[in-house]
C-alpha cells in the first residue's frame, strides 16, 4: 500500500484515549510519502559506522514520563540519531548533550542513551517533537508539519493533568508549536512571542489551563560546537523548567 492510501493516522489520534496509544499510532503513520521514502533509503542505505544496525526507518514516538510535568520540544528524529534507534534524541550528538543534561538536573537516570533498550528512565518531563519522521536536510515542510500536528496536540490534551512547562528547542520548534496551539483554541500572546534562549511565554487554554514556553537553542553539532549553547546554559533553563513546574 503506498503512503498516501494509508488510513489517516494523524486524525485518529484525536480520539486516542491514552499515550501509549498515541504512540502506537504514531508508529504506523505513513501519512507524509516524502517523509516514507526519505527515512526508508536511509535505514537501507545507513551510515558506514552503523552497518550493522537495523535501522527502525519508521515515524518515531515521543519519550518519557506520562505523567509529566515538562515537556522538551525539538524539530524532528535525526537520521541516523532517531530513525536509526526508534527514540528520540538517542544516537545522535544532540541527544548526547540533551541527556547528560537532563541527568545533571534531575530528569533522567543516566547521562547517556545509546538505543531504546539502555535502561534510560526520565521522570517529570516528555521528550516531544511537531514532526515525527527525519526529514532531508532536517527541513520538513510546513505541509507535514501540519499533517503531523494532530499528534502533538493529543498528547498536550492527555498531558494535561499534570503539564505546566514547555522547553522548546530552536526556532522551528517554538513557532510549531504556537502554531500548534493557536490551532486547538489556546490563547496566544500577540504580538506572537519571538524565540530566543531564554525567552518565555504564557499561553492559556479556555478550559484554565497554562503553560510557560521557555526558549533554548537546539543542542545541534554547530550550537555546541561554536559554544553558542553550553552545558551550563542548558542546564540553567532545564533547571528554570523544574522551578517554573513546581518539581521538588
Amino acid at each position: 500500500m503506498a503512503a498516501s492510501d494509508e488510513p489517516d493516522w494523524p486524525r485518529r489520534a484525536e480520539s486516542a484515549g491514552t499515550l501509549r496509544a498515541v504512540d502506537d499510532l504514531v508508529v504506523r503513520c505513513r501519512a507524509c510519502p516524502r517523509l516514507v521514502e526519505w527515512r526508508e533509503k536511509v535505514g537501507r542505505e545507513k551510515r558506514k559506522s552503523f552497518a550493522h544496525w537495523t535501522y527502525w526507518s519508521r515515524a518515531v514516538p515521543s519519550f518519557g514520563d506520562s505523567e509529566a510535568a515538562v515537556i522538551v520540544v525539538g524539530l524532528a528524529p535525526a537520521a541516523h540519531g532517531g530513525n536509526r534507534t526508534g527514540r528520540m534524541f538517542t544516537g545522535d550528538q544532540s541527544g548526547d548533550v540533551l541527556y547528560a543534561a537532563l541527568h545533571r538536573t534531575g530528569f533522567a537516570n543516566q547521562p547517556t542513551s545509546t538505543h531504546s533498550g539502555d535502561g534510560m528512565v526520565l521522570t517529570g518531563v516528555r521528550l516531544v517533537a511537531p514532526v515525527h519522521c527525519a526529514p532531508p536536510e532536517n527541513k520538513p515542510t510546513p505541509e507535514e508539519r501540519n499533517r503531523c500536528a494532530p499528534f502533538l496536540a493529543r498528547e498536550l490534551d492527555l498531558l494535561a493533568p499534570t503539564l505546566r512547562v514547555a522547553v522548546v528547542l530552536g526556532g522551528f520548534g517554538w513557532q510549531a508549536l504556537l502554531t500548534n496551539l493557536a490551532g486547538t483554541g489556546w490563547q496566544i500572546p500577540r504580538p506572537r512571542p519571538k524565540f530566543g534562549h531564554g525567552a518565555d511565554a504564557r499561553v492559556t487554554h479556555p478550559d484554565g489551563r497554562r503553560l510557560t514556553l521557555v526558549g533554548c537553542y537546539h543542542p545541534s553539532q554547530h550550537n555546541t560546537f561554536t559554544g553558542r549553547l553550553t552545558p551550563d546554559m542548558i542546564d540553567t533553563v532545564l533547571r528554570r523548567a523544574r522551578s517554573l513546574a513546581e518539581i521538588d
